[in-house]
């Protein structure tokens, strides 16, 4: 009896034209659920038939569902427009924008075990049946895409990094989640990084550069970090980077702002002051309210208009454009990299953060080079330089957005998820390359992250939010 519901055997995967896994051997048995570490986001696309594959043979699945991060969600207007960074802190936008319910009801659905009336409270979307799409926390958007697969009822479920970005609370949760939904006779496979895999798991893959290099029941496997010291090389490269900050009073001062959408408040009363040099965590559960703080800083939200808000000793609205405000803020995100043009080299991704644009749309300036340059050295990146940045894998992606954000030597740098999708031995990177810059520079920055582990050791002021308000303030 055949019990194989998916295989590749030397298999090439290809994407955007180029090979990125090259002869590999995959198979999955009945009752198997996978969990892949490294790169597994290729594999799992290709599994799903998303991936052009050469050479080799496959063996398909049935109804399998791939679900990652990000959609494009339908609207009102134009019934498939793509949304863009800013909109999800319009009003306007929100109300072009589906509900939860409308959304789940427009999609098509199979017979079988999953249906609305399961899935809604299984998932705990029921209070948010009236809420626009787009203002759904990140943790709540990943319950509406799991949602929205669930009701096809697959034979096989592919997750694309499904708990990153969310709250310790949420990913205990989505472990349990898990749980029930391979009791329902579904099979998982997920790309996940090596610390995160949940209990159902029976089998590991590691996909390293171009090649699966080795499999595991979960009790094999144990996630290694390698040392990832700094070299004096990359101290002296530092020493040329980094130039003297402008010298400001308060560079964030809010007082009682309260941002409201519809009926909806969203943030209550928040008093909040950053001062040069500070480096704050900003801790809360999805939806506290983290992400509509960082938009009214990051003159993303029209909102801040009508509050008290100070930014760089200026008020808002005092005839400062968003631009002005923008050139004084780096800024990384874990979903920033989805909004840039498919076309872009890694070294124009970079150079785009000069003019604060996402892309690049002018000539290079050759000044800029000798700076970017020197900040692809020191992050480990200059390999990749004329690589095409959709094609780069997460490591190499969040390290060109930090490069992105630090060409401009802005006096405060916002990091919101700014690990998004990295492995384990990256993640270490990323924290101590932040530390280091910290160690040799007057830098604040503001760093959001559901894993206290990812903080850097230099952090010196917390925030908590908890439903919009302020629980935690040192």
């Amino acid at each position: 009896m055949n019990n194989t519901i998916f295989s590749f055997t030397d298999v090439t995967i290809r994407d955007n034209g180029v090979a990125v896994l090259k002869n590999i051997s995959f198979s999955i048995q009945k009752g198997q659920q996978w969990a892949i570490t490294g790169n597994g986001s290729i594999l799992i696309e290709a599994i799903a038939g998303k991936k052009q594959l050469l050479n080799g043979t496959t063996q398909k699945a049935e109804n399998p569902i791939l679900v990652t991060g990000t959609t494009q969600f339908k609207n009102r207007s134009n019934m498939g427009g793509d949304f863009y960074y800013q909109q999800r802190f319009n009003s306007a936008d929100a109300d072009d924008a589906l509900t939860v319910t409308e959304h789940l009801s427009q999609q098509a659905q199979t017979d079988g075990y999953w249906t609305t009336e399961n899935v809604l409270p299984l998932l705990n979307l029921g209070y948010l049946a009236n809420e626009s799409i787009i203002k759904l926390s990140n943790g709540e958007t990943r319950r509406l895409l799991l949602a929205e697969a669930l009701l096809k009822n697959p034979s096989l479920l592919l997750l694309d990094n499904p708990l990153a970005g969310l709250d310790v609370q949420s990913r205990e949760a989505y472990n349990t989640l898990l749980e029930k939904i391979t009791a329902s006779g579904i099979q998982v496979v997920l790309a996940i990084n090596a610390t995160e895999i949940p209990k159902c798991i029976t089998n590991v893959a590691v996909v390293e550069g171009e090649n699966i290099t080795g499999t595991f029941t979960p009790d094999e496997f144990s996630a290694t970090a390698k040392e990832n010291a700094i070299s004096n090389s990359n101290c002296e490269k530092l020493g040329h980077l980094l130039q003297p900050i402008p010298e400001f009073e308060h560079l964030i001062k809010m007082r009682g702002v309260n941002i409201s959408y519809g009926e909806k408040q969203i943030l209550h009363n928040i008093d909040w002051t950053v001062k040069p040099g500070e480096r704050w965590a900003l801790l809360g559960h999805n939806g506290a309210g983290k992400s509509t703080l960082l938009s009214l800083i990051n003159a993303d939200n029209p909102q801040a208009y009508a509050n008290d808000i100070e930014l760089f000793d200026r008020k808002k609205g005092s005839g400062e454009s968003i631009w002005d405000i923008k050139k004084k803020i780096g800024f990384v995100s874990g979903d920033l990299a989805k909004f840039f043009p498919t076309d872009q080299t890694c070294l124009q991704i970079i150079e785009s953060g000069f003019h604060d644009t996402m892309g690049l749309f002018r000539k290079p300036l050759p000044n800029n080079m000798l700076t970017i340059n020197l900040w692809m050295e020191y992050l480990g990146i200059e390999a990749h330089t004329g690589k095409i940045f959709s094609r780069a894998d997460a490591n190499v992606k969040q390290l060109c957005l930090l490069a992105r954000a630090l060409v401009k030597n802005p006096p405060l740098l916002i990091l919101d998820e700014p690990c998004f999708g990295m492995d384990a031995i990256q993640k270490l990177f990323f924290k101590g390359i932040i530390d280091h810059i910290c160690t040799h520079s007057p830098l604040a920055f503001i760093y959001v992250s559901h894993y206290t582990e990812e903080l850097p050791g230099c952090i010196n002021h917390t925030l908590m939010l908890e439903k919009g308000r302020v629980v935690q303030d040192i």
